[in-house]
């Protein structure tokens, strides 16, 4: 093994190993609730503990797709004549399918679980492990895909990814830490 892929795997192993600390710590969260409490909006806010984590495990699940295929595994078409400034003003006479699914993601749906939602969220945590180890290197980059939040020509490499990635998972689990507190009381901190 080389002084610079030992390096490399010890920076693998950090941004796993933080990974799994704000997972952790957003499933904390979810421990020992039943499956309606899941779905209780106890806050102004439109957020649930069981919608956080499908969100959390759907974007993660994304943005690796996005580190092995590129900006084709994040398109954010919209429908035949219908524009931004359609979705923006809330006028659009139809919604794409991946804005329909993302909008079910923050939410229990029937049938959703705590056991299916943890499995699912320690599903995509083990295959983001797959794929970073397998990474050949931090640097790989692609251009972010085409959508009004990106800025045009924008690359980012993996490292920024998992970055990113982790920053939006500690976001999300300070979020599931106050409702879970106004639910029964309960902190993870």
């Amino acid at each position: 093994m080389t002084a610079s892929s030992t390096a490399l795997d010890f920076e693998k192993g950090d941004l796993l190993t933080e990974l799994a600390t704000v997972r952790g710590q957003l499933l904390n969260t979810v421990r020992g609730l039943t499956d309606e409490q899941l779905g209780e909006r106890p806050t102004t806010s439109e957020l649930c503990l069981g919608g956080i984590v499908k969100h959390v495990a759907s974007t993660e699940e994304s943005w690796l797709r996005f580190i092995t295929d590129g900006p084709s595994a994040m398109s954010f078409a919209l429908p035949d004549g219908v524009t931004w400034g359609d979705i923006e003003a809330g006028t659009a006479r139809e919604h794409p399918q991946w804005m329909i699914d993302r909008l079910d993601e923050f939410q229990m749906l029937p049938g959703d679980t705590l056991e299916g939602i943890v499995q699912r969220c320690e599903d995509v945590a083990a295959r983001t492990e797959e794929i970073v180890t397998a990474l050949p290197d931090l640097l790989i980059t692609h251009p972010v895909p085409d959508a009004p939040w990106n800025e045009p020509g924008t690359e980012l490499s993996a490292r920024r990814v998992l970055l990113h990635v982790i920053s939006e998972i500690a976001q999300h689990a300070g979020h599931a830490d106050i409702i879970r507190e106004s639910i029964d009381g309960q902190t993870t901190t």
